[in-house]
C-alpha cells in the first residue's frame, strides 16, 4: 500500500474525527457570522425581528452539534490493539474514520453556510414584510438537512468501522 500503511491508523481515525468537529464548528461559526451581521443590521430599521429570527442563530448552532455528534460516534470505535501489529481491518477503520471525517465536516461547514446566507435573508425579508417570515424559514430548514445528511452518510461510511482486538 505504501506510504498509507506508513501512518498509524489511530492518526487517520484521529484526523478525521478532528476534521469533522473543526469544519463543522467553522461552518457554524461562519453561518452565525452571516446571519448574525444582517440581523443586527435589518433591526435598526425594524426591533420587532429579533428576538423571532434568533431562530436562524441556532439552525446554524445545530450544525456544530453535528460535529460534536459525529466525533463521540467515531470515538467509540477506538480500542485498545494490546501490543501488536495492525492488521487490514485497522487500516479499513482508520480509512474510513477519515474520510468519513472528512465528508461530514465539508458537508455541515457548507450547510453552515447555507443556513447562515438564508437566515440572512429571512432577517432582510422580515424586516420588510413580517408576513416572509415563516415561508423563508422552511427554505432554511431544508438547508439546515443538509448537515443531518451528512451526518447519516458519516455513521453509514463506519458502520463496520472498528479495530480488531485480536
Amino acid at each position: 500500500m505504501g506510504w498509507l500503511t506508513d501512518i498509524d491508523p489511530y492518526m487517520w481515525a484521529f484526523v478525521g474525527t478532528s476534521l469533522a468537529m473543526g469544519l463543522s464548528v467553522s461552518g457554524a461559526a461562519w453561518g452565525i457570522f452571516l446571519t448574525g451581521s444582517s440581523l443586527m443590521g435589518a433591526g435598526v430599521k425594524a426591533p420587532r425581528i429579533t428576538t423571532k429570527n434568533l431562530i436562524s442563530v441556532l439552525f446554524c448552532e445545530a450544525v456544530a452539534v453535528y460535529g460534536l455528534i459525529i466525533a463521540i460516534i467515531f470515538q467509540t470505535k477506538l480500542t485498545d490493539i494490546e501490543g501488536r501489529g495492525y492488521i487490514n481491518k485497522d487500516y479499513y477503520s482508520g480509512f474510513s474514520i477519515f474520510w468519513a471525517g472528512l465528508t461530514v465536516g465539508f458537508a455541515n461547514l457548507v450547510c453552515g453556510v447555507c443556513v447562515g446566507i438564508t437566515g440572512s435573508a429571512c432577517a432582510l425579508a422580515d424586516a420588510q414584510d413580517a408576513s416572509l417570515f415563516v415561508k423563508i424559514l422552511i427554505v432554511e430548514i431544508f438547508g439546515s438537512a443538509l448537515g443531518l445528511f451528512g451526518l447519516i452518510v458519516g455513521i453509514i461510511m463506519t458502520s463496520s468501522a472498528s479495530f480488531a482486538k485480536t
